[in-house]
């Protein structure tokens, strides 16, 4: 195994010192159900001796991971419902998911899309590449396409580039959007010629890079973000609030600001979906909801992502962040203004 070889097996774990052999046996059957893989990258950030370690949490299997709870679901947005043709995802009107491959460099153990992604999935190619394709091009409605998977970074440049060429054929597309985990898990693989490789020729190129906790931010990750900055590309950040990885105030201050000192703006935070085997890391809503709201008014507005749900079955996202309004339920109301100190404010009716 070289340097730059992702860890795939529970044995390779056990042997780079990042899980006990005691655990073996627990984990290979987590193996078996689930995809495993860890990038060098990661590995290096993992701290061995330490058992609440968050970045060890988000890649390490866990035998947690093997309790299914009744309203844990394979698909829980819905991409099998909405997806009219194989590779494409419309679930709203004006934009649709391109899921360009299965695979991954590292498999999030909270990942929604658990049961669909994993090594030896074929990437969308041939036929199956032109007839997502066509679809996108049928559909003028579809103003932005969003390139996901698996991770479609794991492509070659000249893939990416031959996909950028044709969705710049389409007219009607003026947005275009890779979601990726590779700059901060396998940031080597951002050269700069990769970078320009993402760039649609006349629309509009979008990155949402996945982190969720500041230590992920290696000097290598910087680089790499910076050298997508460089070549045009506007940066957006998703996160997943975790417990046991970035569920406290200060953690999740740290991240925000890790990302907006990077140039990448704050967009999504993501209540954890219904995936099998995950509800070891999700919080109650009222929970994510505190802690969102201690960022209002103690970090800079450039800071503030949006908390998310996607309502499990396919119903789409809502913002479900908290109120700081209330009483202005009813027509010529007085409402009450809540500042960040707590503190309650009267405001009139129009």
């Amino acid at each position: 195994m070289t340097a730059h070889t992702p860890l795939r097996s529970i044995d390779a774990l056990v042997a780079q010192g990042l899980v006990v052999p005691a655990r073996r046996e627990a984990l290979d059957a987590v193996a078996e159900r689930y995809a495993v893989s860890v990038t060098p990258a990661i590995a290096a950030l993992i701290d061995p001796s330490d058992a609440a370690d968050p970045i060890a949490r988000q890649f390490i299997p866990d035998a947690a991971e093997l309790l299914t709870l009744p309203q844990e679901m394979a698909d829980p947005i819905g991409d099998d419902v909405h997806s009219p043709v194989e590779g494409v995802v419309h679930r709203y009107p004006d934009r649709a998911l391109l899921k360009l491959v299965h695979a991954c460099p590292v498999y999030c153990r909270f990942c929604f899309r658990r049961e669909m992604v994993g090594p030896g999935g074929a990437s969308l190619a041939g036929e199956k590449l032109d007839a997502a394709l066509a679809y996108l091009a049928s559909r003028p409605e579809i103003w932005e396409v969003i390139m996901t998977g698996g991770d479609p970074f794991i492509l070659s440049a000249r893939r990416v580039r031959e996909v950028a060429k044709r969705l710049a054929a389409i007219p009607h597309i003026k947005v275009t959007r890779w979601h990726t985990r590779v700059p901060v898990v396998d940031p080597e693989r951002i050269t700069a010629d990769y970078a320009r490789a993402l760039r649609v020729p006349g629309k509009a190129s979008y990155i949402a890079i996945h982190a969720n906790h500041p230590r992920e931010f290696t000097p290598a990750a910087l680089a790499a973000i910076a050298r997508l900055a460089d070549a045009g590309h506007v940066l957006l950040s998703q996160s997943v609030l975790l417990r046991g990885v970035n569920a406290d105030i200060e953690t999740l201050a740290a991240l925000m600001r890790a990302f907006v000192e990077n140039r990448v703006k704050p967009y999504y935070l993501h209540h954890p979906d219904l995936a099998p085997g995950t509800s070891h890391f999700r919080l109650s809503l009222a929970e994510g909801q505190a802690l969102v709201k201690s960022l209002r008014g103690h970090l800079s507005g450039l800071c503030q992502p949006t908390y998310i749900l996607d309502i499990p079955g396919g119903a789409g996202k809502i913002p479900v962040g908290p109120s700081f309004l209330s009483g202005c339920e009813m027509p010529g109301a007085e409402a009450q203004a809540e500042d960040r100190f707590g503190t309650q404010h009267s405001y009139p009716p129009a």
